[in-house]
Parts: structure tokens; sequence; C-alpha cells
């Protein structure tokens, strides 16, 4: 059965997330926000993993842009946990092309989101974030060089024991052509080995590389900064080109 690609993976993502890219997140984002006191706006918050670290790190109030009613859901869920950060953090249920917030911020982090943009979007996108920094401000999204997409047969990507059961994350590349991918996942849940439940999102990604990515930037008025292995930091110009 086909479904939205976020419904069917909420009960998957913080899982599927803490066995990927979020230990490395958690080590590498925080010497880039040092000295970031105000404000943050955090692209595609999800569940509120990346959320939290922020929180930790600094004390800056947060905006969570996210657009997935469950993972909104999590999400808040997470921050009626903690007192402190009900008091400080946004959840702003729009997508990145969409926000507005009432006063520039000083960072913008995004994690594991770019690739949902096609080039066309990301024109819009950088113009959107541009006019939601304050001059000088940081942009911060995670990016390593993509080897070439082939298709083939599913592989298990993902495996995690959750009290009687199996969850399961199985994935293909069905195209690829330029910078696009397109993916099938199967998310299914096993009892004793048996399939109780199994759901399909066929979805496309837009993996540009680095030197895309420069040329993108640098128009819409950002300059590259020194930055960790898979983290790319970028400062807003004076101005915001798009002003």
């Amino acid at each position: 059965m086909y479904h939205d690609q976020y419904s069917v993976a909420v009960p998957f993502y913080d899982l599927w997330h803490e066995d990927g890219h979020v230990p490395e997140v958690r080590r590498l984002l925080p010497p880039l926000l040092s000295g970031i006191g105000r404000s943050i706006m955090e692209i595609g918050a999800g569940t509120g993993l990346i959320t939290e670290l922020i929180a930790w790190e600094t004390p800056a109030e947060i905006y969570a842009v996210e657009p997935s009613l469950g993972m909104r859901s999590v999400l808040v869920s997470r921050l009626a946990e903690r007192a402190d950060l009900l008091s400080r953090v946004t959840v702003l249920p729009c997508g990145a092309l969409d926000v507005e917030v009432d006063e520039p911020v000083e960072a913008i982090v995004m994690i594991s989101v770019l690739h949902g943009f096609d080039a066309a979007e990301r024109e819009r996108l950088w113009e959107v974030l541009a006019r939601q920094l304050e001059p000088g401000g940081l942009l911060v999204f995670n990016h390593r060089e993509p080897p070439p997409a082939v298709p083939g047969e599913l592989e298990r990507m993902g495996s995690y024991q959750v009290g009687r059961h199996t969850y399961e994350i199985w994935g293909q590349v069905l195209e690829a052509a330029g910078e696009t991918v397109r993916w099938r996942f199967l998310y299914q849940i096993r009892q004793r080995g048996v399939l109780i439940s199994e759901d399909e999102v066929v979805s496309v990604s837009h993996r540009p590389g680095r030197e895309r990515l420069d040329a993108e930037l640098d128009a819409a008025g950002f300059t590259a900064q020194r930055a960790s292995e898979g983290l790319l930091a970028w400062r807003l110009n004076g101005g915001s080109a798009w002003k």
C-alpha cells in the first residue's frame, strides 16, 4: 500500500536516525553554534532529535520548522517532557519555503533536508533563508559529495528490535539521472520472522555536488566558512542579496 513518506516513517524515524547521521551531528554541530545565544531556526526538525541538541548546547530561542503533522506530534511530546524547552521552542507547522519569523535569527540549522529540494526549489530556498537571517548570520547544513547512484535490488538498510517486534527498513534506487534519484522504500514490522505490517514509499531525492552548491550560495549572498567534515557553514553577507 502506498502512503505519504512522512507518516509511514514516523515510527521508524528515531530508530534509523540514531543509527545514522545523528551521532555524528551531535559531535560536529556544537562547536559551530558556539557563541550563538539569541535565536536559531531549525529547518526540518522532524521528531526533535537535533532540536534537543541545539537546546542543550545553546541558550537560544529555537524555531523548529516541520511540515509533517506526525513528526510535529512526536516533537511536541518530546518538548512536553521538559518545561524549559516548552518555554523557548516554537514549532512552526510549515515547510522551509513558506517560513517567516518576526525577527531575523542568528543562525539556521538544516540537517538531512537539502535532498528534498530540486535545483529550482533550492534557488527559492536560499532566498527564503537569507530573508530569515540577520546580516552575518550563520547557515549550517550537512552535505557529503554523493557517490554515483545505481539502480539495483532491494537492500535492508536497518533492523531494530522493539519488544517482540523487529522493525526493518528496505530500500532500492529505481532510477538515477543527474542529481535526481528515485527511491523505493519498504517499512516492515515482523514478529518471530512473520511479516505483520508493510508500507511502501516511492520518493525522489536530489543530490547536488559541492561545486553546484558553492555557486548557488555565492549567488544568494552567502560566504563559505570553515566547517567540520560532513557539515558546511556559511555566513550571510552584510545584507541579503534578495532584499
